[in-house]
């Protein structure tokens, strides 16, 4: 697929578009929402991938998208090893690009985890630096993009507030997960994850889980010794379609999660989102 627009189309060569805006090239819709909360009607927001079906880890860079991330103005990668194609086409390029992995803060040794997006306070920092980042090639709209951003940052922290009442009113809770997509959200929310680390990766890989740690994951379903099931509807094979039948008939809420925006929503809304259902199954 090529890139698609998140806050319109903007053409390919320069670090502006035709319409003389900044151009903002993200990995995907996930940090180009971010990024278009912030950016308004000042620049130009684009998504290399903005599609359900497509996994980040396997997508493959088109020439095209080569040439949007080189003549960006600014481009935004998640990193850690999960857009590893965006990563490498921006290497070299000689303008700003933000690692939002490398931004992570305050996150314990051993709980890193690629998926930083879930992480408020890591959003946080990168809607600072875009903030930043846009103001410095844009600065007739500096102060806008610092409101903007200001504004965006104080929404993050409605989603926190949520989060901070399910770790207060339900510290601990047991919950499982088909991989370690939501592995923010559910320390923020102070929850147990009891998933098998060797299940979790082998599912993130592509590859089958052990039929021991396999039955691990069904016993704690059919024991209910879990409240609810974080389940990854963008990985789904058989093994966790399976997973997620046997959550029902013990009647385990299975929420939903993905790895790029919900088509109709926009970041804040879908987090909110994630964290209110997380709320209600552990309450």
């Amino acid at each position: 697929m090529g890139v698609a627009t998140t806050a319109g189309l903007a053409a390919c060569g320069g670090s502006n578009d035709s319409s003389g805006k900044p151009t903002i090239v993200a990995s995907t819709n996930v940090w180009g929402s971010i990024a278009a909360a912030i950016a308004g009607t000042d620049a130009e927001v684009e998504s290399i991938i903005d599609s359900p079906t497509e996994d980040p880890h396997e997508y493959q860079t088109s020439p095209s998208d080569a040439a949007h991330i080189r003549d960006a103005a600014l481009v935004i990668v998640n990193g850690g090893h999960y857009d590893e194609f965006a990563e490498k086409a921006a290497e070299g390029r000689g303008k700003p690009t933000i690692n939002a992995f490398d931004m992570k803060a305050g996150v314990a040794a051993g709980d890193e985890n690629e998926h930083v997006w879930y992480d408020v306070p890591t959003v946080d920092a990168v809607a600072a630096k875009i903030a930043t980042e846009l103001g410095t090639v844009d600065a007739e709209h500096a102060q806008a993009y610092t409101e903007r951003a200001d504004a965006f940052r104080g929404r993050l922290k409605e989603i926190s507030a949520i989060t901070d009442g399910i770790a207060a009113a339900h510290p601990k809770s047991p919950v499982l997960q088909t991989e370690p997509l939501a592995h923010y959200l559910l320390l923020a929310a102070g929850a147990d994850d009891r998933t098998p680390p060797a299940f979790a990766e082998a599912v993130e890989q592509g590859t089958d889980p052990a039929p021991a740690d396999v039955a691990a994951v069904r016993e704690l379903l059919t024991a209910k010794q879990v409240r609810a099931l974080v389940y990854n509807a963008q990985t789904e094979n058989k093994t966790t379609e399976d997973v997620a039948a046997t959550a029902k008939t013990a009647g385990i809420p299975v929420l939903e999660a993905t790895e790029t925006l919900p088509e109709g929503t926009d970041y804040i809304q879908w987090q909110t989102g994630n964290a209110q259902a997380l709320a209600k199954a552990l309450g």
